[in-house]
């Protein structure tokens, strides 16, 4: 039925662009229909991790069922649907079906619908900040894993489409013009962002921006490259700026898996591995 291939497309696309913007998005489709029932095969509902809906199941106590559901599934303490992969349930549109193996609801439709529901969650979206030999080691682990990345440094010879070919966008400008161009909701977009220049003004001036710009500690996720001093200097910069210790703390300096790593490539390595860990809500010790 093309009008419902168009819905189910309608619907898919906006759930592509919310999980690029980086939310989480809990999708339920109608997958087989019998009766008198509101929602016919393909019909699909999309929830984000933010609360935003589109689509539909049929309405009704279906829906309201269903809409319950796949916020229950996108809740963060309920990992376990993660690693199961979703489910499929049974909707009898019927009160008598109640003590069946089915989800009764009180219709009298006396159809059954069956809705087949599953969590999508976004791939990695690292900001690379310091496009040298670390971030350019990131930016290969990140293309083996087919993560996406973005890149920015003030140095043009470091941050440009030739060094960074597959990057989704490459930022050559100042600390203060890139700050003046994101917000709170458009720093969302990245999973992570890692502090890795050449210059320790530089890191610092981003981090204190970011962190006033973002009053949040779930996304980004922000790291910076160096050592537990160079952590204290920029954590007393942090305080006499004015951002909170809750905020100050969730940045993790040194970034990543404590594994030895040495080289860029090394370094590289351990980064993704602890972003991987933090994505797959594994405690990266």
């Amino acid at each position: 039925m093309p009008g419902q291939v168009g819905v189910s497309i309608a619907v898919l696309s906006w759930a592509l662009e919310m999980l690029r913007g980086g939310e989480r998005v809990a999708i339920a489709s109608v997958i087989e229909a019998q009766g008198s029932v509101p929602g016919k095969p393909g019909a699909k509902l999309a929830i984000s991790s933010s609360g935003a809906t589109f689509g539909t199941v049929g309405g009704a106590g279906l829906e309201m069922k269903v809409s319950q559901k796949l916020e229950d599934m996108l809740s963060p303490e309920n990992v376990s649907n993660r690693k199961k992969g979703g489910s499929v349930e049974i909707f009898l549109l019927h009160k008598d079906g109640k003590g069946k193996e089915v989800t009764a609801l009180d219709s009298l439709c006396g159809g059954r619908v069956t809705v087949a529901m599953e969590v999508i969650d976004p791939r990695p979206h690292i900001l690379i900040a310091g496009g040298g030999h670390v971030g350019f080691a990131i930016a290969n682990v990140c293309d083996n894993l087919d993560w996406s990345y973005s890149v920015f440094d003030i140095r043009g010879d470091y941050s440009n489409s030739e060094r960074f070919p597959n990057a989704e966008r490459v930022i050559c400008c100042s600390v203060e013009e890139f700050l003046s161009e994101e917000d709170k909701e458009s720093l969302r977009r990245f999973s992570d962002i890692l502090l890795l220049s050449h210059d320790w003004g530089v890191d610092e001036d981003l981090l204190i921006g970011l962190l006033r710009a973002s009053d949040e500690i779930e996304r980004p996720r922000i790291g910076a490259i160096g050592s537990k001093k160079k952590w204290s200097e920029f954590e007393r910069s942090g305080i006499e700026n004015g951002i909170g210790k809750r905020i100050l703390d969730s940045v993790r300096c040194p970034i990543g898996l404590e594994i030895g790593a040495d080289t860029p490539e090394e370094i590289a390595i351990a980064v993704c591995a602890e972003i991987l860990s933090l994505e797959r809500t594994i405690s990266p010790t």
